[in-house]
């Protein structure tokens, strides 16, 4: 009886674990299922459970079947060799083997299920690369969708075999102690009385290592077996070695470490029969002989190949491994997709003339004088327009505005529940009433207002424009800065927009959220844990609840096997006049040979594969998400086409209105820039001598000091090419040096999209990179002792990206100057912009009045000067050069004696001078502030 309620509340315990499990799960399966189906991928959703389904049942049946049959045997086997027959016990061993079966088998079942569905899915529809690997000859594809699946399988049968003999082991172990211990309880009263006559063989049972060795004779050749297999799919890891110069197998691997492979693994199939031999005969030395040669033959061979390596190959490494370097070259350039850069010799001249500048008008009127960094602080302090609103980041994009084509900044104005005041934090505000976002800003990358703040095309609450592009659809109920679900419909309206003192209330009208009945009301309470879900008087049968509103997490939970760039970007469709965000995915594998891994991406995976072959589009209202085939070439993409059959769709059905606005991904772009720093060289030797290795180019950036350039996104155009395009840029210099070497350029536009193109400066002279013009504007008295001032006056100087901006067979160099007041503003703003060219630099405050001092005046029309409240003409011009004369020698004196007030008061005033003449001289005089700057340095 007492064991009985031992093993009943043993059994209790275990159903009620189940139970709770199983209710949790369940409840968490059905609101998947419905979101998946609200969102139309139910096919997608089910894929994953029809593959577990099929996969759970024959495996949890075969594991269970031979796991109680092996532990029956055991037992019974056992039974026969210690001549014991107790019913009870017998009965008691029977319950814990059944037990034992089922709690293991549920677990190993779970575990592989798990796993392998995927791996399994991608074995049966991978899709071939139709590339071979040089050394097995193996479809490209054999590496990727099949490979991981079998080690994974052989692992798995490996550690059931080593827990079968560890169950051995403990089964023999504790019935034989058991059995002895009850051996000496009935001799007890004989040892009393003659201690003489104790057998401690009766206690120890000295036989029973030789019982466990013949019981494990059987489990011992499948453990050999499968460990010579798995050692012989080992070689095929030598193709993501890395020794020397090579990325993959080298000349000590394919000689020396590839045939130690292959000798331990048919010497364990070897061992397989010794050891079932001399296990059966009970002798354990011929048992594991060959076992332990085995393992001396790995030590030997591992320290062969570290001589082979040392004082065969290093001397004559070029030699030795040139084929390999060659293998390395173009399996890397394969797996980065970098075997098709197109390459131009550009003269990079300095003969650019004022008439050439007027012919590109469209190449100067898009170069980017605002940086994103600075720019998100300007939106948010003059866009913001509430505490609760946030932009998260600027993004880049190109648009036809009034029929021109411009390159703009824009960002979406997202609502940030965490911002609301603390008093405000109710469940009803955070989960009914302050829903979503509202509209964007937008501004121009050329053009700052006299205050150097950004000119915005699209402003304020609702959004307001000039241009043609209009917004129907502001508000934004999914994006980056969403985090938690939301209800809609309800009888409480929700904030939609502040109006002066009041709010604007609105309901929603989109298709997204899922109706909350009282049963979804019952599961989402218990899903989100809260109570409110289920009493709130405020829901009824027609609202609905919105999930997974952060876009990020939203396709990660729809397709976690791709990987996302984290930062989407915002799209307005001028078709519909609704908002969209963009995310790029990206197939990557770790498993594709001779190909040099990258430790670009964030996450820290070895991938050594990668393919921007995903555009995510997920509809900023409605949160209607749609993932499209940016590249069909890809096989992985392709794999999963077939997996999925409702996820993807083919390009062609992107709405135009949201493909006139795929970018090139930033990050796949950064991945093969820096790839290509060596993989370029397609000569073994100079690969093997790194004489040709390039670094990113560095620039001096904010006030962060040197750091590398990162790549932009510009508008120029290409040799031979007659129109301006949207392009992504990053440059290159010789390693350890400042000096350009070429410019990498991947286009967007159009059929264009995708092409790489690479500008080869000439080798016979010095092109400045990036930390060159940094130096010569360190090294211009004229513009570095204006940025000294700057400094010391309550004001920060904040340098932006250096632009490079090829025009006909020349190369111009600009570069924005950002002020940052310590005192009145706290965010920058853009004062003056560097504009280099051949041995000239200047700075001025705007680009086209550097780009007249260095070329000359344009013949284009002058662009009109907005309305000031004072006119002035040339007679109080020169009174204002007087006063700014004046201005500057009185914080001249003032420095000098240490009265640093009256220092930062004359030089704001001179500041607010010049800010006038800067309004006059786009009408009056270009080289008026030149003059300022001479008189002054005369004065002083």
């Amino acid at each position: 009886m007492k064991n009985r309620g031992k093993f009943f509340t043993i059994g209790f315990i275990i159903v009620l674990f189940l139970v709770i499990n199983f209710f949790g799960t369940t409840v968490k399966f059905v609101t998947d299922f419905l979101w998946f189906k609200e969102i139309g991928y139910t096919e997608t959703f089910f894929t994953k459970l029809k593959a577990q389904i099929i996969l759970t049942i024959p495996i949890f049946i075969i594991t269970l079947g031979l796991l109680y049959l092996f532990l029956r045997k055991l037992k019974k086997k056992y039974d026969l060799e210690v001549e014991v027959v107790d019913a009870n016990r017998n009965k008691k061993i029977n319950l814990w083997i059944k037990l034992i079966s089922i709690i293991i088998s549920l677990l190993f079942t779970f575990n592989i299920v798990s796993t392998m569905w995927f791996e399994i899915l991608q074995f049966y529809n991978g899709e071939s690369f139709h590339s071979f690997d040089p050394i097995f000859n193996n479809d490209i594809s054999f590496y990727i969708f099949k490979l991981p699946l079998i080690n994974t399988v052989i692992g798995y049968i490996i550690n059931i075999l080593f827990l079968l003999i560890a169950v051995t082991v403990f089964f023999y172990g504790y019935l034989s102690i058991k059995d002895s211990i009850k051996n000496v309880s009935s001799k007890f009263e004989e040892m009393r009385f003659n201690p003489h006559q104790l057998d401690l063989s009766s206690v120890l049972n000295k036989k029973f290592a030789e019982k466990i060795i013949n019981q494990l004779s059987f489990i011992g050749v499948f453990v050999f077996i499968f460990l010579g297999i798995r050692i012989l799919l080992k070689s095929y890891d030598l193709l993501y070695s890395q020794v020397g110069r090579v990325f993959g197998a080298g000349f000590t691997d394919i000689n020396i470490t590839l045939n130690i492979y292959r000798i331990v693994g048919i010497g364990c199939f070897v061992s397989a029969v010794t050891f079932f031999i001399g296990a059966r005969k009970k002798n354990l030395k011929n048992a594991l002989t060959v076992p332990a040669a085995l393992i001396a033959i790995s030590i030997i061979g591992t320290g062969l190949a570290g001589l082979v390596e040392n004082f065969v190959v290093e001397p004559d490494q070029l030699s030795k491994e040139t084929k390999y370097m060659e293998y390395s070259i173009k399996y890397t350039q394969n797996a980065y997709d970098l075997h098709d850069v197109r390459l131009i010799e550009f003269p990079a001249n300095d003969n650019l003339t004022i008439e050439n500048i007027n012919n590109n008008q469209e190449v100067i009127a898009n170069i980017r004088i605002n940086d994103q960094e600075p720019l998100i602080q300007v939106y948010n302090q003059l866009q913001g327009i509430r505490p609760y609103y946030v932009f998260n980041d600027v993004d880049v994009d190109r648009y036809y505005i009034d029929g021109v084509y411009k390159q703009v900044f824009l960002s979406a104005r997202e609502l940030d529940q965490n911002r609301l005041n603390e008093q405000a934090r109710t469940w009803v505000n955070q989960y009914l009433k302050y829903t979503h976002g509202y509209g964007i800003t937008m501004s121009q990358v050329n053009e700052v207002t006299p205050q150097g703040q950004p000119e915005m095309l699209i402003k304020n609450i609702p959004p307001t424009t000039d241009t043609n592009i209009m917004i129907d659809r502001p508000e934004i109920y999914f994006g980056e800065r969403a985090s938690e679900y939301i209800i809609v419909n309800t009888d409480e309206k929700e904030f939609d927009y502040p109006s002066g003192s009041n709010n604007v209330e609105t309901f929603y009208e989109g298709d997204a959220g899922i109706k909350l009945s009282l049963v979804n009301r019952i599961l989402f309470s218990i899903r989100k844990g809260s109570y409110r879900v289920l009493i709130s008087n405020n829901i009824d049968s027609e609202s609905k609840i919105l999930l997974n509103r952060n876009i990020i997490q939203r396709v990660q939970e729809i397709a976690p096997f791709i990987y996302y760039d984290p930062d989407a970007y915002i799209v307005i469709n001028q078709e519909d006049g609704k908002l969209y965000w963009i995310i790029e995915g990206f197939t990557v594998s770790d498993r594709y040979p001779y190909s040099q891994p990258t430790d670009k991406l964030n996450q820290g995976w070895n991938v050594n594969y990668m393919r921007n072959s995903v555009k995510v589009v997920i509809d900023a209202y409605d949160g209607s998400t749609d993932f499209y085939i940016a590249d069909e070439t890809d096989p992985i993409i392709k794999t999963y086409n077939k997996i999925f059959t409702d996820l993807l769709k083919p390009m062609s059905e992107m709405p135009e209105g949201l493909k006139s606005h795929i970018r090139y991904s930033q990050i796949y772009f950064d991945v093969q820039s820096d790839m290509y720093r060596l993989y370029h060289i397609e000569n073994p030797t100079v690969f093997f001598g790194r004489e040709d290795y390039w670094d990113i180019a560095n620039e001096k950036y904010m006030n962060n000091g040197e750091e590398p350039v990162g790549s932009s996104y510009v508008m120029f155009k290409l040799p031979d090419e007659e129109n301006v395009e949207f392009l992504l840029t990053t440059q290159y210099t010789p390693q350890n040096k400042d000096n350009m070497i070429s410019l990498l350029v991947a286009r967007n536009d159009g059929d264009n999209y995708g092409e790489l193109v690479l500008y080869e400066f000439p080798k016979t002279k010095t092109i400045p990179g990036p930390n060159m013009i940094e130096t010569k504007i360190d090294q211009d008295t004229v513009i570095s002792s204006q940025l000294t001032l700057w400094s010391q006056v309550g004001s920060t100087v904040l340098r932006g990206n250096t632009l490079v901006v090829p025009i006909e067979d020349s190369l111009l160099y600009v570069e924005p100057i950002y002020l940052k007041s310590d005192t009145e503003s706290n965010f920058p703003e853009m004062k003056m912009v560097v504009v280099s060219f051949g041995d000239k630099i200047v700075m001025e405050p705007t680009l086209d009045i550097a780009i007249e001092r260095i070329f000359g005046i344009s013949t284009q029309p002058e662009k009109p000067v907005p309305p000031q409240e004072n006119e002035y003409d040339n007679t109080n011009i020169n009174e204002l050069i007087n006063q700014a004369n004046i201005a500057f020698n009185r914080a001249n004196e003032a420095s000098q004696k240490g009265d640093w007030t009256s220092y930062g008061e004359n030089l704001k005033k001179l500041e607010s001078i010049l800010e006038q003449l800067n309004l006059l001289t786009n009408g009056i005089n270009i080289n008026t502030e030149n003059d300022i700057i001479e008189e002054s340095n005369d004065a002083q």
